[in-house]
């Protein structure tokens, strides 16, 4: 690939450096070694002295650019040239009113001139403003540049939910994971796989992503529901689909509602048990298991009033309503 160089702007040093040189008859090369600057950068200007003469003189292009400089845009230029408008902006800042406070404040009452958002931060990220950046509540002096991840992989050999067979007799099911919080550092997850036509919710509490833990959790409930499909997104936990023993389908990335049923159900166990913030860590397994028991008693207005457990047994998903106490989720409500 080819390398790309960086742009650099000349100031006066480097334009003495180029008369210097250039009167010395030293070639266009060899000026932008020693300036580590592209050739084509001497040339351009060298070009703008005329080339009638092939004279160059670095003051008098010094000066051309300071008057181009001038007259040009620059981030901050509306707030840094109207001292009315950066009096007001200021005054606003020592009284720790945030940049969406002042400009919003200012768009409510029709004041003018008046700024947006984005132009008072361009101000205060400015050389003119940038003294001010103390009174921001993060007193942060530039924008905060966004981290160069890599690019993530995909799930090897995955194949899309678009391609899943739909024959009537198959058992089609849904499967994710949902987290303790991310600043508790707590590795325990909740697997839920949801059979969406009969709304059956099974489950495990797993202390980690790992191999050794999610395959044999996903085989467990597979060959306890007796699955033919279950669809997945594209976390890092499923890149070992093909030894969950059931065939894996996946999402587009980034596109969690092409699995509803899954995420609406995690949405449940949420509002009924586990509210976000709760520490998996501290739910034993049996007390989930009597959590998802309970959901699954409950009456759905979507299957007619009946309850996941009747409709599993009824289309031959179950065999019988496993005995599981609802003392623990009780308990915990």
């Amino acid at each position: 690939m080819k390398q790309i160089n960086k742009f650099k702007h000349l100031d006066k040093s480097d334009r003495d450096r180029i008369h210097a040189l250039y009167g010395y008859g030293h070639n266009q090369k060899d000026i932008a070694r020693v300036l580590e600057v592209n050739p084509g950068t001497i040339s351009r200007e060298i070009a703008r002295s005329g080339r009638k003469t092939y004279w160059y003189n670095a003051k008098r292009a010094q000066d051309d650019a300071n008057l181009k400089r001038s007259q040009s845009k620059r981030p901050g230029m509306k707030i840094a040239e109207d001292l009315k408008l950066k009096k007001y902006i200021i005054k606003e800042l020592k009284h720790l009113r945030a940049p969406d406070e002042i400009a919003g404040y200012m768009k409510r009452h029709n004041l003018s001139p008046r700024v947006g958002t984005n132009a008072i931060y361009k101000w205060l990220y400015s050389s003119d403003g940038k003294k001010y950046c103390r009174y921001l509540c993060t007193r942060r002096s530039k924008k905060k540049t966004q981290s160069r991840l890599k690019k993530k992989e995909l799930i090897p050999n995955r194949i899309s939910f678009r391609y899943r067979p739909t024959l009537p007799e198959m058992v089609h099911a849904e499967g994710d994971l949902f987290v303790s919080p991310t600043s508790s550092h707590d590795k325990t997850n909740g697997l839920l796989i949801v059979v969406p036509e009969v709304y059956l919710l099974s489950g495990e509490i797993i202390p980690n992503k790992t191999k050794l833990v999610i395959v044999p959790a996903v085989k467990k409930i597979a060959r306890k529901l007796t699955l033919d499909t279950c669809t997945f997104d594209n976390g890092i936990e499923n890149v070992h689909h093909r030894e969950f023993g059931v065939d894996s389908y996946f999402c587009d990335p980034g596109s969690p509602w092409q699995k509803p049923y899954v995420e609406s159900s995690i949405g449940l166990i949420r509002r009924w048990f586990l509210p976000k913030g709760t520490m998996l860590s501290i739910i034993t397994n049996q007390t989930f298991q009597s959590q998802l028991h309970l959901l699954n008693k409950k009456y759905r207005k979507s299957l007619g009033y009946r309850s996941a457990y009747e409709v599993s047994i009824e289309r031959g998903i179950l065999t019988r309503v496993p005995r599981i106490s609802l003392s623990k989720a009780i308990a915990f409500r």
